[in-house]
């Protein structure tokens, strides 16, 4: 098996580089057939952003890990051929920003607004080019994948959703009016725009799993069905089993 190895800065994560280059051979990204992502969830994030086509296996040299397989040297193409295959798409962002021009960019996890001042942000919502909540004052406002709604988006007590389910969880990130809103859980095909009600005074940044942009006027943000990333998980422990999981903790 071909095998491309990518890891993070931390001695760990390049000691096992080495170590596992040696024993199974490191192939150039363009000929391989798998890559091996070794350090953490930022690090599967950044490869999986680099490389659309082949498949990611992640094995835990980080902190958190909840995209990675647990480190092991031994057999190592046998677990990959063995792994679960997991689809995943991405969420695409346009923003606007006060000098003119847009930005767009791409989100495995989530697409967060989030206020950039010391004063809350105030946000107007719409889903398919309705106006749903006219305003919100908050310090933020994120949409989620499923595959990242145990990431930040739970962090600020949004839903955690199941993987084949097609939905976008939309959180508010401590909300003060409307105080008791606890969010909505939309279909994937959902087009969501929030518009910033008071740039000037309460300046807002969005971010696309951290590509920041910063003073926004508005973010578009839509589902992208083109791009499919594949992340291979250890039988029995992929992610579908990992999100419901989660919530059993």
């Amino acid at each position: 098996m071909k095998m491309h190895f990518i890891a993070s800065s931390t001695e760990t994560a390049v000691t096992a580089a080495e170590t596992l280059s040696a024993r199974y051979g490191h192939t150039p990204v363009r000929d391989a057939e798998v890559i091996v992502a070794l350090g953490g969830d930022g690090l599967m994030l950044s490869v999986m952003h680099q490389n659309r086509g082949l498949p990611v296996y992640g094995m835990n040299r980080g902190t958190v890990g909840f995209l990675m397989n647990a480190y092991s040297e031994d057999d190592l193409p046998a677990r990959i051929r063995a792994a679960e295959d997991t689809m995943i798409n991405p969420l695409a962002m346009t923003a606007g920003t006060t000098d003119g021009h847009e930005h767009c960019a791409l989100a495995i996890n989530e697409v967060s607004m989030l206020r950039a001042g010391p004063q809350a942000a105030r946000l107007r919502i719409s889903i398919n080019g309705r106006v749903r909540l006219e305003e919100l004052i908050c310090d933020g406002a994120l949409l989620s994948t499923p595959a990242g709604s145990t990431a930040y988006n739970y962090s600020a007590n949004g839903p955690i959703l199941p993987l084949g389910s097609d939905v976008l969880a939309l959180t508010a990130i401590a909300p003060f009016r409307p105080r008791r809103w606890r969010g909505a859980i939309l279909p994937k095909s959902a087009i969501v725009r929030v518009d910033v009600l008071d740039p000037d005074k309460r300046p807002v940044m969005a971010d696309a799993d951290s590509r920041g942009v910063d003073s926004v006027l508005w973010v578009e943000i839509r589902s992208e069905n083109s791009i499919q990333h594949r992340l291979l998980f250890d039988p029995g422990h992929g992610l579908e089993e990992r999100l419901i999981r989660e919530q059993f903790v």
